[in-house]
């Protein structure tokens, strides 16, 4: 009898267990932390996790979110592809989370899409990105190509007169297809085919001497030259390096980046790429209080004076602090409700000025162009004067010249031919 006693009282405790480990998981909102902290792209991402956590850490600190803590579940997906849409389904099938911030490359959002779509999962995504998509599912808080590439493209047509261009970049789908739209600009523009040199690497590419040297060969036709990197990852360290090896400097061949902040050149000497430019929608440099206060708080809880902050740091803290307006404003956090409430919702930017989030699932933000310094940190040297509205479908590509997105009803689709009048994507 007592051996059934204490098995009676043995299965009552782990009941009790059990029933306060779900209410306590009741009591929480969970955030997935879905961004590479191993790999070639970990040099990038490991920050966004860290800044997703400090957001987190802040909120709680004001009370939490309709009455809850915040609980972040972080995973790594180690720069594997296809495991961020395993990690992603472990995290809303099993972690149960409201939302998701992650995701650096476009191959791991793609990798991503159909998983969180079937499962009705959120997703903010905080980087730069090729456009050409818009879900339900997915706020895109990086820039389209609209917001970064083509007034970069712009900047060296208009102020340092470039005549020749060399778009290098990682061999994925990010940098192709800004590319082909990039193209598609330039020939627009009137450049001759014979003035476009294109070029891709892999993933973690570390031997720059020969292609390096190919850029300077095409550099030297008697025409100002540019180069337009997509090359993303820690790939970029050794390809700076090899410029300064083999003397190229931004007088002679400057180069535009769209994948180098302040974060990847705070691990190289910066010194003999001064001059060269890099296109974003934030600079650590910009003076404010708002930014300010926002480098003083990470490196408070990063507990190191010398972590810089950079782009995708913005669009996160951005993209937060949208979803906690959303999750308020809807009274709830189920994805459907929060979805609509994003639309129309404005936070302040940390550039002085304020993101606004539009229908097409994309912010109107400002483009900055930024001079790399001795000391890795970059000079604002041109903006546009006022936001720019981000387009999810490029204007200069024939396939896509004719779609537009809008998730506000009655459209609600993210892929609407204006001349067929059908949508061909997603839709509810």
């Amino acid at each position: 009898m007592k051996m059934k006693k204490i098995a009676s009282k043995l299965a009552l405790t782990a009941g009790a267990c059990l029933l306060s480990m779900s209410l306590y998981a009741a009591d929480t909102i969970k955030v997935g932390v879905l961004h590479s902290l191993s790999g070639t792209m970990a040099i990038s991402e490991t920050t966004l996790k860290d800044t997703v956590l400090m957001m987190i850490e802040e909120q709680n600190k004001k009370g939490g979110l309709l009455g809850k803590k915040l609980e972040p579940v972080v995973v790594d997906p180690a720069s594997n592809w296809p495991l961020f849409a395993e990690k992603t389904r472990e995290l809303l099938s099993q972690e149960k989370v409201d939302v998701i911030f992650g995701c650096w490359t476009s191959v791991s959002r793609k990798s991503v899409l159909p998983v969180i779509e079937e499962l009705n999962g959120l997703l903010f995504y905080p980087v730069q990105y090729e456009g050409e998509e818009s879900s339900k599912n997915v706020f895109y808080t990086g820039a389209a190509p609209n917001q970064q590439a083509i007034p970069a493209v712009d900047y060296l047509m208009d102020e340092m007169d470039v005549k020749r261009w060399v778009l290098a970049g990682t061999d994925y789908v990010y940098p192709r297809t800004t590319n082909k739209i990039l193209e598609a600009y330039l020939r627009s523009k009137g450049v001759a085919e014979k003035d476009i040199m294109i070029s891709y690497t892999p993933f973690g590419h570390s031997d720059w001497q020969g292609i390096v040297s190919n850029i300077k060969k095409f550099g030297n036709a008697g025409k100002k030259t540019a180069v337009v990197s997509t090359i993303n990852g820690d790939a970029n360290v050794p390809f700076y390096k090899e410029l300064g090896n083999q003397g190229v400097s931004s007088e002679n061949i400057p180069v535009v980046a769209f994948s180098v902040g302040e974060e990847e050149l705070s691990g190289i000497d910066a010194k003999p790429l001064v001059g060269h430019l890099a296109a974003w929608n934030y600079f650590q440099s910009v003076e404010n209080d708002a930014n300010e206060a926002f480098i003083k708080q990470w490196k408070t809880f990063i507990k190191d004076d010398k972590r810089v902050t950079n782009d995708p740091m913005e669009a996160t803290y951005i993209g937060f602090n949208m979803w906690v307006k959303a999750v308020e404003k809807a009274g709830s956090t189920d994805v459907n409700k929060v979805e609509q409430a994003m639309i129309g919702v404005s936070t302040p930017n940390l550039t002085g000025g304020v993101a606004v989030m539009n229908a097409n699932h994309h912010l109107s933000k400002p483009v900055l162009i930024g001079e790399i310094q001795a000391d890795g940190q970059l000079e604002v040297v041109w903006e546009t004067d006022g936001l720019l509205a981000g387009d999810a479908w490029s204007n200069f590509l024939p396939s896509s010249k004719d779609i537009i997105a809008n998730w506000k009803p009655p459209m609600t689709c993210g892929n609407y031919n204006t001349k067929t009048k059908k949508c061909a994507g997603q839709n509810y």
